[in-house]
């Protein structure tokens, strides 16, 4: 009776168990980053800042194609300096002048610039929009205001040109506020240690089983 005794192939087994490396630590690497993408997306809705802002959320894993024991991700927003502004709270003060404008729903969400483009709502693109002047109204102890003169609420809920001689108002159009403290609604950091306290159990999670 005779027994053959064959030496493994290290080399084979080696290749596959570097593979299996490769494949698990990638696969753990993007669950963590989906897992984070989705975490922190959630977190800017209950904060109550809307959807379009949770949707700038974004991530990337590393390799884009291919896998790799060093695999890593990143993930970032569209709107860094709003989702900052939230997360650290922060007094937003004006950089042009002594108040900030803050814009009422007789505003709209636009305002035109010099050369005719639309532009992110401000007075001057408001006026030159509209076609309207703002008027300056002071108020001792409270916000000030910039109003439209003989003007008047439209359909759409906006202050517009009253071309009638009935119906005109003064129509408050921008709130003056020497400036705006925005309270602490997020935490990004403390979502991202969560997800990368679980990397060794989302790693293990795409480890072949025996």
């Amino acid at each position: 009776m005779r027994f053959t005794i064959q030496r493994p192939d290290l080399g084979k087994a080696l290749a596959e168990t570097e593979k299996d490396i490769e494949r698990a630590v990638t696969s753990g690497i993007r669950d963590a980053a989906n897992g984070l993408k989705q975490d922190l997306r959630e977190d800017v809705v209950a904060a109550g800042l809307g959807e379009r802002l949770s949707r700038t959320w974004r991530g990337k894993t590393f390799p884009e194609v291919g896998e790799s024991a060093e695999a890593a991700a990143y993930v970032w927003s569209r709107a860094p300096k709003i989702v900052d502004a939230f997360d650290r709270g922060v007094v937003i003060r004006s950089t042009r002048g002594l108040f900030l404008a803050i814009p009422t729903a007789a505003a709209g969400k636009s305002g035109r610039s010099a050369v005719g483009s639309r532009e992110k709502i401000t007075p001057e693109g408001w006026q030159r929009r509209t076609g309207l002047k703002l008027r300056f109204v002071y108020r001792r102890g409270r916000p000030s205001l910039l109003v439209a003169d003989d003007a008047r609420i439209n359909t759409r809920g906006l202050a517009a040109r009253n071309r009638r001689k009935t119906g005109q108002a003064s129509v408050i159009v921008f709130i003056l506020v020497p400036q705006v403290a925005l309270k602490k609604r997020l935490d990004v950091e403390s979502a991202a240690k969560r997800q990368a306290a679980r990397v060794p159990s989302l790693i293990a999670r795409h480890w072949p089983q025996s």
